[in-house]
């Protein structure tokens, strides 16, 4: 037990210090770099998101049946099972080079018509040291879930935090002696190497694990790649859908859009993250309720109950975003990426509505029902692709913003809600009867802000503070005054005391 809750806590840390890396970091970074070789670098680093992919989903393999046999104390078996992930995870290694080798290849007919020569030769160097970090990578990648399953978390969340920390660290006085985006690949992949070899020296130390390379069970191995594939498939979809369009606008537009757009999925992947880790805290009674034989009337009321808080949270966010982000960006990263601030909230708008039904995900999941969901993922994220092309070319990061809306509403908005109502029994109309009623407070507070913004108009930060402040304390006062029930404050005061401990 202190090893889980010590493991939730660095957890928090690990986020924490994530958005402060984010906000402190990149300022530096894009300045110094500019807006060209900033760019450059996102660029590179959607194609590297990539090449994680090929993990297969063996990660989450190896965690569930390693943690199955050590519970069991099956050492043997173990040992078998840890020869075979390190055979699949050598294979992939091998596919890596033969994918880095093709990527290498494809670099000046994908993005000659926008990158210059010299950016071009830069891109191809970034590629093969990738190649190398990731094809080194997946074969020791296995001890990292090995230290997971053996729940050694306060182990693992150091050398996550670790890395987290090392490289900007090391990053900066790299930048600031003028070296650019490749200087910044290779320490990145030195770091990473590194601490990956750290849990290789700890597994074998001191989790005394071992390797028996012999027959290969099939049918073992069959289940391994079924259960694998489900995972993968997700991970596809979620890198198609969420790194495709800085690729397209590297090869129809240039680094400078790659760059802006790259400032802006900053604060949408924080958005995410903020909402997933809620999340965690709010919905593992979802699953229980599930396994329970829960009545549709039943989910639908836990559905609104952990909708509601994630939209008092969310739209706090959201509002937050819309009051003081424009000036906060042109702040931050400086007036040559103010087209970032459309970019998020073309995004964040429409990507509220499935972040506050994440309930119905875990229901999806737990009924054995998460495949028609998979399909519509993969209907939509190759339909943004289609659709970014074209508009990228004509409004840049705008478009290929306004691509990614479209294809989340007609989704995770229309079509997936009409599936909890028509195939999970969700009463959706009073989903949102609920969540609109919670709505006028959020307006108040917004109109609230919009006058100060109105009246007082400042890029200054000390400005920019004092106005997040008093929107914050605002709204909370209008939501525990007017939208809140007395057991959904008693929530929020308990997920407080959660991440306090």
């Amino acid at each position: 037990m202190n090893q889980l809750r010590a493991g939730v806590l660095l957890s928090y840390l690990s986020i924490f210090i994530s958005i402060v890396i984010a906000l402190v970091y990149t300022p530096f970074m894009i300045r110094i770099l500019g807006q060209s070789e900033y760019g450059l670098y996102s660029l590179i680093g959607s194609i590297a998101a990539y090449f994680s992919v090929m993990d297969m989903g063996l990660g989450n393999a190896i965690v569930r049946y390693t943690s199955r046999n050590n519970a069991i104390g099956d050492k043997a078996n173990e040992a078998k099972l840890n020869g075979l992930f390190l055979l699949l995870y050598s294979i992939i290694g091998i596919i890596t080079v033969l994918i880095g080798i093709i990527a290498f290849n494809s670099i000046d007919t994908i993005f000659s018509g926008n990158l210059s020569e010299l950016e071009l030769q830069k891109a191809k160097i970034m590629i093969i040291i990738l190649t190398i970090n990731f094809a080194l990578s997946f074969p020791l990648s296995i001890f990292s879930s090995i230290i997971r399953a053996y729940e050694r978390f306060v182990v693992d969340k150091l050398v996550s935090i670790t890395r987290i920390i090392l490289s900007p660290l090391l990053i900066l006085p790299i930048i600031l002696m003028g070296y650019g985006a490749i200087s910044m690949v290779i320490i990145t992949t030195v770091v990473n190497l590194s601490c990956l070899t750290f849990n290789v020296f700890y597994s074998f130390r001191k989790l005394h694990i071992k390797f028996h390379f012999g027959k290969i069970d099939t049918n073992l191995l069959k289940e391994i790649l079924a259960y694998s594939l489900l995972v993968f498939l997700g991970v596809l979809v979620d890198q198609i859908y969420w790194q495709t369009d800085q690729i397209i606008l590297g090869a129809v537009r240039g680094t400078i859009p790659v760059a802006i757009y790259a400032i802006g999925m900053q604060f949408v992947n924080l958005y995410i993250q903020f909402s997933t880790s809620i999340s965690g805290l709010l919905l593992p009674k979802a699953s229980k309720m599930v396994a329970k034989q829960a009545s549709s009337e039943e989910l639908t009321n836990m559905m609104i109950k952990f909708g509601r808080i994630q939209y008092a949270i969310l739209a706090y966010i959201l509002i937050g975003f819309i009051l003081v982000g424009q000036p906060f960006i042109s702040f931050w990263a400086g007036e040559n990426y103010n087209q970032a601030y459309y970019i998020v909230l073309i995004i964040m708008i429409p990507l509220t509505i499935p972040l506050i039904q994440n309930t119905g995900i875990s229901i999806l999941y737990a009924k054995n029902l998460q495949g028609f969901r998979s399909v519509v993922l993969i209907f939509i994220a190759l339909l943004n692709i289609v659709i970014s092309i074209p508009l990228a070319k004509i409004y840049g990061g705008i478009g290929t913003a306004v691509a990614t809306a479209v294809s989340l509403t007609l989704g995770n908005s229309i079509i997936m809600n009409i599936y909890y109502h028509k195939k999970i029994g969700i009463n959706i109309s009073l989903f949102w009867k609920n969540i609109l009623l919670m709505t006028f407070p959020m307006i108040i507070s917004f109109t609230i802000g919009a006058l100060i913004n109105y009246f007082v108009i400042s890029y200054n930060i000390g400005i920019i503070l004092l106005k997040i402040i008093g929107f914050s304390i605002v709204y909370i006062l209008m939501m525990w005054k007017f939208s809140l029930t007395d057991k959904e404050k008693e929530i929020f005061i308990s997920i407080v005391n959660r991440v306090r401990f």
